[in-house]
């Protein structure tokens, strides 16, 4: 598949799988955290007036492909994000879809370089196996609530997530996956199917049970699904580590047979001081 049908691939996946978990949290905890989602110029938009990160859960996710990434595109995300009350918001994209007016759109709305996450693919075919001691296996129903209060504490997620992870346990297109030291639930991951494609994501391991192989035995689990399941794709990203740093999640990922496309840079609004470009 052409590498520019595989950016817009994954970066849809992205964006649905973000909707996604807006969608199926509960009202009240869309409306305890100010959690509104919206569709933007072919990307999701998430605004989360009362983020206890500061502004981390505000994004918008997958601009560029449906249509080209103009001031006016931009403008409408930042509209978005002030009438939603964000405290600030990250506008990710991918490199191919900066338009060559990018540094004057920066200056028009007062956007500033971020952080940036590594997107990764990897054909199913070409997985290498990774193992653990510990036992690896599908989450079921019953196990939901420990599952999701696992990552809600890696993480550091707000506690109206709960009832986005509970709520996707069990869904055809979002497997859930936990790895256990006896019957203690000590790591977790989950899988979000799209046709020939899948997005590897909510990799976490409490701190206690590192560096024993559990993520590495969860991407196994996973991609051994996602094959039964007919996709050909792995998506995934992580973050960019510093230079001279390491990311272990994404050293995992490429001894697993993934390999980074691009990275995906996030671009900084703040409504300080700002006003609608025109």
């Amino acid at each position: 598949m052409p590498s520019e049908n595989l950016t817009r691939t994954t970066e849809f996946i992205t964006a649905e799988l973000n909707f996604q978990y807006v969608e199926i949290m509960s009202e009240r905890g869309r409306a305890e955290l100010g959690l509104t989602g919206a569709r933007i110029g072919g990307g999701a938009a998430l605004a989360m007036r009362n983020d206890p990160t500061g502004g981390g859960w505000n994004k918008t996710i997958g601009l560029g492909f449906t249509e080209p990434v103009t001031e006016k595109l931009i403008g409408e995300v930042v509209d978005f994000h002030r009438e939603h009350g964000s405290p600030s918001a990250q506008i990710q994209l991918a490199p191919e879809v900066l338009p060559a007016d990018w540094d004057d759109i920066c200056a028009a709305y007062g956007l500033t370089a971020g952080d940036a996450t590594v997107k990764l693919v990897g054909d199913v075919d070409d997985f290498k196996p990774g193992h653990t001691d510990l036992r690896v296996g599908r989450v079921g129903v019953e196990d939901a609530e420990e599952w999701a209060s696992m990552l809600e504490e890696v993480f550091g997620l707000p506690e109206q997530f709960n009832s986005s992870l509970v709520a996707a346990v069990g869904r055809p297109d979002m497997l859930t996956f936990a790895a256990w030291d006896g019957d203690t639930m000590v790591a977790g991951a989950g899988l979000f199917l799209f046709g020939e494609f899948a997005s590897l994501h909510n990799g976490a391991t409490r701190e206690s049970h590192r560096n024993r192989g559990a993520q590495s035995a969860l991407l196994t689990a996973r991609a051994q699904a996602a094959a039964e399941s007919g996709v050909r794709w792995l998506f995934s990203d992580t973050g960019k580590p510093a230079e001279g740093e390491s990311n272990p999640s994404l050293n995992n990922m490429i001894r697993s047979g993934l390999t980074p496309m691009y990275d995906n840079q996030s671009w900084i609004w703040r409504p300080e001081g700002n006003t609608t470009a025109g």
